[in-house]
């Protein structure tokens, strides 16, 4: 179910505690108070199409071995339970039900794949299991009452990036290259939608193939446009084959790309072409000093060394912080310890520091956990983090839950 920026997105779709199903709400599923453990559990590609992908479970497992042995929370440990899938969302059910049923876990942690979590929410809300932070993008995240996630809308994002070329650069002329499927057909909403409302028209609107490598012809497209800026939403296989173009063309123009480009690894597609690259992104640049992220990158070093570091594993690593956070929170409430009571404290969660992200918040009726995005610049062989975290422009955020 894809957003659709008009007015009602969310008409109808309130969430409520109470929808969570009864029998999973049992006390102590997943708890061993004896030994003050709770076990939680995620469904990863180990093997299949997307292997890599183990980049953000290693991360997650490194937040939790981490955490583990420096105190827990409040004492209590985390068993942290993984299973492959393969990246197929049958396999995906079946994985997370053999978890509930032999493992006992207590709630799904940064679980990976759009397709997979978007599998497990039928059994997960038969049986009451909070899925948090589902490593994915899918509007069906934002409106169901037990998963949290924190990765944003692409629209919402290529909105910051709008905001940021028009608002901040000055830029009147700015063109979309997306991907023709769902992660460009996001973007190009959200970028539509902020253009509209800033009473713009798009220098030029063009699609391409995911497995497009040459970008000569819709680099020609750009520059016929009269773009001051391009706003690319795609890998950053893609973003490296269209500055090459433009290169070659010598089309002078400011770019924008999506967060998870604004990673090291990005670096040596387009070598130099690189620099001055900007992306909106709702995590921290990797380099940051911020204690959470330091940790990130000293915790990879220990457990998993020959892992990169990059924006990849702080995904998987910040969305490991979530159920940190609502466990936290249950247990600072003094209420019994339960899955629905823990989605009655993560929904106390507000402007919060979660791993990488900031003001990270969730509400009865609304989880769209983070709510504001920074603009991070490619410098030399840094990422540096050039406009601080703002909300997202209301006609694509705020103004969604009265769609």
């Amino acid at each position: 179910m894809p957003l659709d920026y008009g007015k009602g997105l969310f008409a109808g779709l309130m969430l409520s505690v109470a929808g969570l199903a009864s029998p999973a709400a049992a006390q102590d599923v997943g708890i061993d108070p004896e030994n003050k453990t709770v076990t939680i559990g995620a469904f990863t590609p180990v093997t299949g199409p997307v292997p890599f992908y183990a980049i953000l479970t290693h991360a997650a497992e490194a937040y939790y071995r981490n955490l583990n042995e420096n105190g827990g929370i409040d004492g209590w440990t985390i068993n942290y339970v993984t299973k492959d899938d393969g990246y197929d969302p049958a396999r995906s059910v079946a994985v997370t039900r053999q978890m509930v049923d032999d493992d006992g876990i207590f709630a799904l942690s940064a679980s990976i794949g759009t397709a997979t979590n978007v599998a497990v929410i039928p059994y997960a809300k038969e049986v009451g299991l909070p899925m948090v932070g589902p490593i994915g993008g899918a509007s069906a995240f934002f409106v169901e009452p037990n998963i949290f996630p924190l990765l944003p809308d692409y629209g919402w994002s290529a909105a910051s990036n709008l905001d940021y070329a028009v608002n901040d650069l000055g830029l009147t002329k700015v063109a979309l290259l997306w991907e023709n499927d769902e992660l460009g057909k996001s973007a190009k909403r959200g970028f539509d939608a902020y253009m509209a409302e800033m009473g713009m028209e798009p220098a030029a609107s063009v699609p391409f193939d995911v497995k497009t490598t040459s970008f000569s012809p819709h680099i020609r497209r750009v520059a016929n446009s009269g773009a001051e800026a391009v706003i690319l939403f795609g890998s950053n296989a893609n973003l490296a084959a269209a500055l090459k173009a433009a290169d070659l063309q010598g089309v002078d123009v400011e770019w924008f790309a999506p967060f998870f480009t604004a990673d090291p690894s990005t670096l040596k597609l387009p070598g130099d072409l690189l620099d001055g690259v900007h992306f909106s992104s709702w995590l921290l640049p990797v380099s940051s000093d911020a204690p959470e992220v330091a940790a990130y990158r000293d915790a990879i070093a220990e457990y998993y060394p020959d892992d990169p570091v990059g924006v990849f594993g702080l995904n998987g690593w910040s969305n490991a912080a979530i159920f940190h956070k609502g466990f936290e929170a249950l247990l600072a409430s003094g209420d019994e310890l339960t899955r629905e009571n823990l989605v009655k404290a993560l929904e106390t969660l507000e402007d919060a520091s979660v791993g990488g992200a900031r003001g990270v918040t969730f509400e009865p009726g609304d989880h769209r956990g983070t709510r504001q995005e920074g603009i991070i610049q490619a410098q030399g062989d840094e990422f540096v983090l050039v406009k601080e975290f703002r909300p997202y422009p209301e006609v694509v955020f705020d103004g969604a839950k009265t769609q």
